[in-house]
């Protein structure tokens, strides 16, 4: 970065990032307001499609986004040395951009009732709750191909267009390869607003549902809002997506910003990883083992969580039984305080395991290779252990957040009346699926991306320490 600013405008490559993203804010109000006239008086029309409308802004929202992002990149980036690189990283900008509709596309492919996948999978519900299981596990790991796919071509294509951009440094060794990368990363982001109003649709079409059933409304009311609850449980699958692609393509980056920082401090060429080394192997498989104790401490602390509230609930049926006939209001607050408290109690774990791993491994090696001349060794292993954490960690927040939607939505098509409806026993194996999927979609698969960001700043931050 420091050496392409050398060559160019430093004020521009500074200003870049906000000049962008305060566009996003812009470009995404005007995606929301374009939605606006799709009821008539109020009413909303049976027939509406909500995905089509949601869509519709999110279109919206990316042409204007490919529209201010050239002009950003004209404005901002371009440079007498290289005339024709602001091209290049308008190109980047696209790639990103492309890069998260697909991913959004994706998710919905995959989440969406309309589609054959959860029609599939909704299917196996017919012969039990175990086949049920079977082929939602195998729907979320066939959905983490395509994502990758897309992650791959968009990382390439945007260090290739950066990389060929014309901006060198003082030895004529062209720079912008990474630069391009990061500007692909803001170009997926670039459409971020309108993309967390989508997240925030599912919540809110969930909590509806809820309350018009706890208060007994029509049952011409709860299928809208069964509708609704369906949209929503796909938009916030598209969002995970959207996060988990970002995060890969912010991870690349930081990845090369440890390398580039542990140089700097040792003085020493670390610009690979090389696994034919044990112990740089070793720390790969770690890496990866990371991410899956990492998932599996978070289903389980909602599988806990998860029976203190049942027997909560059972044991209030016993002591208030006009519960059920709608004679006595149950005790709500015990059951509120169980998860707020649980909800924080249950997270030190995964919480501690994700900050204090890197920094244990990166100076148990970093000793190691003290005593046995292996110089920089510690920090080979982290890197290493970062490599192999950000990939598990992909592909697995891909699976997790996919099969929970998935289920979610198979539970939905049955209740829409098909293959039986509402109390079936179809239905039945559908609600125990759902229940699997919840941990996954709503717990282990948004802390994924989350944590993949946090060992790379982690990392970058210590890596002196690993020296």
């Amino acid at each position: 970065m420091g050496q392409v600013e050398r060559k160019c405008n430093p004020s521009g490559f500074i200003l870049f990032p906000l000049v962008v993203h305060s566009f996003d804010l812009v470009v995404s109000s005007i995606g929301i307001l374009s939605i606006r006239g799709t009821r008539d008086s109020g009413i909303v029309v049976p027939t509406e499609d909500p995905m089509a409308i949601l869509q519709k802004g999110y279109s919206v929202t990316i042409i204007l986004a490919v529209l201010t992002f050239g002009v950003s990149t004209r404005w901002l980036l371009y440079t007498e040395q290289a005339p024709s690189a602001w091209l290049n990283f308008a190109l980047c900008g696209l790639v990103g951009i492309m890069t998260a509709y697909a991913f959004v596309w994706i998710s919905k492919y995959y989440t969406d009732y309309k589609h054959e996948p959860v029609r599939v999978l909704a299917l196996s519900s017919a012969t039990g709750h175990g086949t049920n299981i079977i082929a939602g596990v195998s729907l979320g790991l066939e959905s983490t191909a395509l994502p990758v796919l897309v992650i791959s071509v968009a990382i390439i294509s945007a260090y290739w267009l950066g990389h060929t951009s014309g901006l060198v440094d003082d030895s004529g060794y062209p720079t912008g390869g990474l630069f391009g990368t990061a500007v692909a990363t803001m170009g997926m982001l670039s459409t971020a607003a309108y993309v967390l109003t989508m997240d925030m649709f599912g919540p809110i079409a969930d909590n509806a549902g809820g309350i018009v059933e706890m208060s007994q409304q029509p049952e011409s009311v709860r299928e809208i809002t069964d509708v609704l609850d369906a949209v929503g449980n796909t938009t916030k699958a598209t969002t995970k997506g959207f996060a988990i692609g970002s995060a890969a393509l912010a991870s690349f980056l930081l990845f090369s910003a440890y390398m580039d920082e542990v140089s700097s401090f040792a003085n020493v060429s670390f610009n690979q990883v090389d696994i034919a080394i044990p112990e740089v192997f070793i720390g790969g498989l770690l890496g990866s083992t990371l991410i899956f104790v990492f998932s599996a401490w978070a289903c389980s602390a909602v599988g806990r969580t998860a029976q203190e509230v049942v027997n909560e609930v059972r044991r209030q049926f016993i002591e208030r039984p006009g519960i059920m006939d709608y004679t006595e209001k149950p005790d709500y607050s015990r059951c509120v305080a169980i998860v707020a408290s649980a909800s924080l109690r249950e997270m030190i774990k995964p919480g501690a395991l994700a900050t204090i791993s890197p920094v244990v491994i990166g100076l148990m090696f970093r000793l190691l290779g003290y005593y046995t001349g292996h110089q920089l060794l510690g920090a080979k292993v982290v890197a290493s252990m970062l490599m192999f954490a950000t990939v598990s960690g992909i592909l697995m927040a891909l699976f997790l957040n996919t099969a929970g939607g998935a289920w979610d939505n198979a539970k939905k098509y049955i209740e829409t009346g098909a293959l039986g409806g509402k109390g079936s026993d179809c239905h039945k194996a559908a609600v125990t699926g759902d229940t699997v999927g919840d941990p996954f979609k709503d717990t282990a698969g948004p802390s994924l991306h989350v944590l993949i960001k946090m060992l790379a700043t982690i990392t970058l931050v210590m890596a002196p320490v690993f020296l």
